[in-house]
This record gives structure tokens, sequence and C-alpha cells, in this order.
């Protein structure tokens, strides 16, 4: 149960149109990465998280743009610089990237957020903050899985398959953290206007 492939294409659609139009340059990176579907921003985050080789979560401009480079995204050099210095908010020439991260997630209600983080917790068994094969075998009942059942996987496989949705789709470890699933959620969520369809969504998936 990830974002439904419907939810998916029509907030892909909604995103290509809205970047038609749109002209300031962090609503513009958020829509190119809405319009790779749920997983756009997340799939930047990780770009970002492996080019941080000190692992200090601080980017300068040039591991910056390599970033978006990477990412394929579609930028002007002066949008970049522009985007570059709207985040740089103490002009040090450095940007913090979970803030960045943050401020390039779709808005979202308190009430969308508290119903994913119950998710979470919930898929999280051992409570260490990261979601892993071993979380999900109490939670997550991979028998019904036609796959499972025809014997073309196993039960670890079908966990494995499952945590991928949710995971970067270039850097697969089999882990989701609390970041990565709230970003995943961020793109579905960008996809459904009402609050009450959201949780209602969230609360039957995951019977919470």
């Amino acid at each position: 149960m990830a974002g439904t492939s419907r939810h998916d294409r029509e907030m892909a659609v909604n995103a290509k149109k809205q970047l038609s139009v749109c002209t300031d340059p962090v609503d513009r990176l958020r829509m190119q990465c809405l319009a790779r579907g749920s997983s756009g921003i997340k799939g930047l985050g990780r770009t970002f998280r492996i080019m941080d080789d000190d692992n200090n979560r601080i980017l300068d401009v040039k591991e910056f743009m390599k970033g978006l480079n990477d990412y394929g995204v579609l930028i002007e050099k002066d949008e970049a610089m522009t985007m570059f210095q709207r985040f740089d908010r103490d002009n040090s020439g450095l940007i913090d990237f979970d803030e960045f991260l943050l401020t390039l997630r779709p808005p979202m209600s308190n009430a969308r957020k508290e119903v994913i983080m119950q998710a979470f917790r919930k898929l999280d068994k051992t409570g260490d903050g990261v979601i892993t094969i071993e979380d999900l075998s109490g939670v997550y009942n991979a028998k019904y899985h036609p796959k499972y059942q025809n014997g073309e996987w196993t039960e670890e496989q079908v966990f494995r398959k499952f945590l991928d949705s949710f995971d970067s789709p270039y850097d697969k470890d089999g882990k989701v953290t609390m970041e990565e699933f709230l970003n995943y959620y961020c793109g579905v969520s960008a996809s459904i206007d009402s609050d009450v369809y959201f949780i209602l969504m969230m609360k039957n998936a995951w019977k919470l």
C-alpha cells in the first residue's frame, strides 16, 4: 500500500500544469519533483545525501548545483543561484540540507502529519526510528501477496519490495527512515485535497 497509482498520475499531471505557469524557483523545483510522482522529493533528498560525503548535512553551492544536475532537474543556473541564496539565510555560502527539504515539501496540515507519524510508529516495531524487514514481519502479512502465494517470491522478498516503494528510487537500502516516510507521504498528500479523505485513506491502509 503505497500512494495509489491513480493519485500519482493525477499529481504528476497537476504538477506539470502548474510548472508551466509558476515562476517562483522553489515552487518550480517542487513541481519538477512532484511531476515524478510521490517519491520525487524523497529521491532528490537521497541524491543530496549521497553527495554529502562528510555527513554534515550541509551543502555548498557546488554540491547543490551538482545534486540538481544529477537528479535531472531542468533549471537555469541563475534560477538555481536565486534558490540557493534564499535557503542560505545567514549568507554563509552553505545551506542546511534538512531545512531545504522541509521547505521543498508541499505544505501539509498537522492532522495529516500526525496520522503519517502514527503509521510510521506502528510499522517501526523496534522503535529505533527506522523501518526494516524485521519490523515488518509482525505488522505486514506477506502471505496474501499474489507472488508469495504462487511461490515466485519468499516472504523476505515481499517485505523488501514493500520497503522499496518508500525508499529512494536510486539508492534502495532496505531501510526506511522517518524522513523518507514523511517525504513519500508528502507527495501522496499533495495529490489529495481533502484532509478527511487523506486521514481515512491512511487509517484504512494501516489499520490505525
